[in-house]
């Protein structure tokens, strides 16, 4: 349904920390910075970018937003949960853990970025 994401981020250098250690917890590999300074992470079909915004303003988060990235495992999403807080992550939301209703049972682990972006690691069980 998606081509890509973006999100801005005034800090790309931040932000780009923050994702190479969470995006490379769950297999990828670090961004790669374009003639733009856009950082551009490509993993499992998926197109996810970083980029300063293009009218010059500050970049803000969405309020309601949230991207989430697929983990293989409990584990995995653990893992890029711990990798986030370790390079300029906040840990938002209840704990990382099994969340139920409507008849899924998911594991979700949720972070703000450097740039208070919603982001959510999360496992199908």
């Amino acid at each position: 349904m998606f081509s890509h994401v973006m999100l801005g981020a005034d800090d790309i250098d931040a932000s780009k920390a923050f994702y190479d250690a969470t995006i490379t917890a769950l297999g990828g590999r670090p961004g790669m910075v374009d003639p733009k300074g856009r950082v551009i992470y490509m993993h499992n079909g998926g197109l996810f970018l970083l980029t300063k915004p293009i009218d010059g303003q500050p970049a803000s988060c969405g309020n309601g937003s949230t991207i989430g990235f697929a983990a293989t495992s409990a584990e995995q999403a653990d893992a890029w949960h711990a990798a986030g807080l370790a390079h300029g992550g906040t840990a938002i939301e209840d704990p990382p853990g099994v969340r139920e209703g409507a008849g899924m049972k998911l594991y979700l682990a949720y972070l703000r970025d450097p740039a208070g972006n919603k982001v959510c690691a999360m496992h199908r069980v």
